[in-house]
């Protein structure tokens, strides 16, 4: 089967699972629209998503077995000639942003094997797996984390996005509005950091909603930029800026090192340094730890459980402990199955 303006990528559910991924709270900035489903109508409801990146915007629709892509270029930006290239470059990042080089049932088999928890609920849970995101803004996503909920930041990172980045393009929308007329979006990259070090940032970010965080994302942005250079060039929401590299580099640091670093950040505690290293920085074993999956270790892996009425205290102690017998029990991608259990 083929979409009108889309291009096709075999692949099953089982290996991913966009409606499970990209609502579960590892980005916030992607949106979805309601569409009749793609194949025939007695499969389940289905959706568009789209994403904004720095040149173009980027539109999944899914099926049982294909993954359908289209990208969609700000006017007179690119030629039919090029077009073919330009595809190329979307298929390239898709398969980077969610890590296609790896075999999801693989991985589900290998945790089946090592812990029958995870083996009898595996089934309930398909296509679940981690994405490989941009650094800056998973540092960014998740200062905005703290006492939050997905939607809240959703709304505070699209907030962001729409005050600080020009429009790239406007794109019209896939469901009509509630007059039966098609509706123009517009989709805004993620701001750099230069941008957000700005000394006036943290009042304009407090007046979008972000409360004490606002501080947080200012100073942040700030001790990069001193740090590591602001922007090279006048284009500075078309080109990565020297901090964004030097976050990049990250990736090639061993988890202490890496995690070293994100501490110093304002705003960055334990576990949403973690955040940052599972979901952007590559250390795939690094379980992020919260008050849900300190439940889970309490309630499937012999941890006490403190009672439902009790605050959990998380000490670095018991934070390490939890990560060491979830670690030892699902390996090397213990970060991953922790997503799926989380």
């Amino acid at each position: 089967m083929t979409l009108t303006g889309f291009r096709c990528l075999p692949l099953p559910l089982v290996q991913l699972s966009l409606s499970a991924v990209l609502k579960c709270g590892q980005s916030f900035r992607w949106t979805s629209y309601p569409i009749s489903p793609v194949c025939d109508p007695s499969e389940p409801p289905a959706y568009e998503y789209r994403f904004c990146l720095r040149d173009r915007v980027v539109c999944l629709r899914q099926s049982s077995d294909t993954l359908f892509y289209r990208s969609v270029f700000p006017t007179g930006c690119i030629d039919a000639e090029q077009a073919d290239a330009r595809e190329e470059e979307t298929l390239a990042w898709l398969k980077d942003y969610f890590q296609l080089d790896v075999d999801l049932l693989e991985l589900y088999d290998e945790w089946s094997e090592r812990d029958p928890v995870f083996r009898n609920v595996r089934s309930r849970f398909p296509g679940i797996r981690i994405l490989r995101q941009d650094p800056w803004e998973n540092l960014v996503s998740f200062i905005c984390s703290s006492n939050n909920n997905i939607a809240r930041i959703t709304k505070m990172v699209h907030a962001l996005c729409k005050h600080y980045s020009p429009p790239l393009l406007s794109l019209e929308s896939p469901v009509p509005d509630s007059d039966g007329m098609a509706t123009d979006v517009s989709y805004h990259a993620f701001p750099p950091p230069s941008v957000l070090a700005a000394p006036k940032a943290a009042t304009i970010l407090r007046s979008l909603g972000f409360g004490y965080r606002a501080d947080f994302i200012q100073r942040t942005a700030k001790m990069l930029v001193d740090g590591h250079g602001a922007a090279t060039s006048s284009c500075i929401h078309s080109v990565m800026e020297a901090p964004e590299k030097w976050l990049m580099t990250l990736r090639d640091m061993s988890t202490p090192e890496a995690r070293e670093q994100l501490l110093r950040f304002v705003g960055v505690g334990r576990k949403v340094a973690d955040c940052v290293l599972l979901m952007s920085l590559d250390k795939r074993d690094v379980i992020p730890v919260d008050t849900h999956v300190y439940q889970i270790a309490a309630k499937h892996y012999g941890f006490r459980s403190l009672g439902s009425s009790k605050k959990v205290s998380m000490t670095p102690k018991l934070y390490d402990e939890i990560n060491s017998k979830l670690g030892e029990t699902w390996g090397k991608y213990a970060g991953w199955a922790h997503s799926v259990r989380g």
